[in-house]
């Protein structure tokens, strides 16, 4: 009876011994893709090209909003930022027959970058058309993040999203 306990349990200690190692390389293949993950995004900052997607966004003493996804987005570069965002929320002075959101295109000036802990901040202001925009991201190492804009002429609002490489046009042949 001993002998047959005592060979269950070798059995049992086998069989668990590839499960434990399945469960090691499942969370080293995760800080991988996490590490990899982070790269990405520090290229991305480090290069100043980048793309910001809004999903949500939060008017100044107001609620969370969904927005439609890959509609509305900021693309930032050091020669050209384009922005194309929706606005909710308190406008001070907005030109008659506006569309309401927040789209300009201009060049970023005083662009400061600082690595946190576990995430950037990067600041910038862009002056458009008819306004100055102060930029405010807070870029996290996994790709979300969040976006807070002030200008003259509207109350600020934040956006939370997600960043990527911008998407390469085609060659028209």
């Amino acid at each position: 009876m001993k002998r047959k306990l005592s060979i269950l349990l070798v059995l049992l200690c086998f069989i668990s011994f590839p499960v434990l190692a399945q469960e090691k390389t499942k969370k080293e293949l995760k800080a991988e893709r996490e590490l990899q993950k982070q790269k990405e995004i520090e290229a991305l900052i480090d290069s100043k090209n980048f793309v910001f997607e809004g999903q949500k966004a939060t008017p100044q003493g107001g609620r969370m909003l969904n927005l439609d996804y890959n509609t509305y987005f900021l693309k930032f570069n050091t020669e050209k930022t384009t922005c194309d965002l929706p606005f909710f929320g308190r406008a001070f002075s907005v030109p008659y027959g506006g569309d309401g959101g927040i789209k300009f295109e201009g060049v970023p000036e005083d662009i400061k970058i600082e690595k946190k802990k576990k995430s950037y901040t990067v600041k910038a202001t862009v002056k458009g058309k008819d306004d100055v925009y102060t930029l405010y991201f807070n870029i996290f190492f996994n790709g979300g993040a969040s976006l807070s804009i002030s200008s003259n002429n509207r109350a600020s609002i934040s956006y939370d999203g997600e960043i990527e490489a911008p998407k390469t046009d085609e060659i028209k042949k």
